[in-house]
């Protein structure tokens, strides 16, 4: 009995943050501790915005909010502040704090080149990010992207399936044939639940072998962006 072919694979969707960045929880943590927070306090303001349940998440949560573009980005900021300062007993000035948290984030080249070099072997490729409002480094994008969808841009976040599928719909290619990559397993499972196949990053080494089996061709080949 002959089993029904796979779909060529032939886009690549990639996160941005802890894909094309480094860690992201070190990033923030380290924001926090300039900022007088403790780990600790950081990870309890966001566990008490999550809540319970799946219901209380999807009512409560400031960080959904804002990824779909319904908040702005100094309400999210008041709330951050004002969170924070109640687990840390801390006031901190809630003007300019996320710009003062994304500028612990930095590239990570050796991702940023793959994709590059995968695009120019002839796969579609895609930025797929749940935005807090901040500036994506775009100017080292020349060259990568075919098409860069941001959740507050188009009123859909991840882990919902609608924004996986928005986005092979910009690269004019079916679920099937695309891979996307995060850092989140969350959100890969999702990726997966829209049809996509799914790489759950957790470092360049690991990623790059297994985009290369994936698509059939080498991927590991140089560092640095062009």
């Amino acid at each position: 009995m002959t089993g029904r072919a796979q779909p060529t694979l032939r886009g690549l969707v990639v996160d941005w943050g802890g894909v094309l960045t480094t860690d992201v929880r070190l990033a923030m943590e380290s924001w926090a501790s300039v900022e007088g927070i403790p780990a600790e306090a950081l990870r309890s303001s966001f566990r008490q915005w999550l809540g319970p349940t799946e219901a209380a998440r999807e009512i409560a949560n400031p960080v959904h909010l804002l990824e779909r573009g319904e908040i702005e980005t100094t309400e999210f900021e008041f709330f951050l502040a004002d969170a924070l300062g109640r687990v840390s007993g801390r006031r901190l000035e809630p003007e300019g704090l996320l710009a003062r948290m994304f500028a612990f984030f930095t590239g990570a080249p050796a991702m940023n080149a793959l994709v590059y070099r995968a695009r120019h072997s002839g796969i579609r490729t895609a930025l797929l990010s749940n935005s807090w409002g901040n500036h994506y480094p775009s100017e080292v994008w020349d060259g990568m992207f075919d098409a860069v969808v941001i959740s507050g841009q188009v009123g859909m976040r991840k882990p919902e399936l609608a924004i996986y599928q928005h986005a092979c719909a910009q690269l004019r290619l079916a679920p099937q044939e695309c891979v996307f990559v995060d850092d989140l397993q969350h959100n890969v499972s999702a990726a997966v639940e829209a049809g996509m196949v799914g790489v759950h990053h957790t470092s360049y080494e690991v990623t790059a072998a297994e985009l290369s089996t994936l698509f059939g061709r080498d991927l590991t080949a140089g560092r640095d962006v062009p």
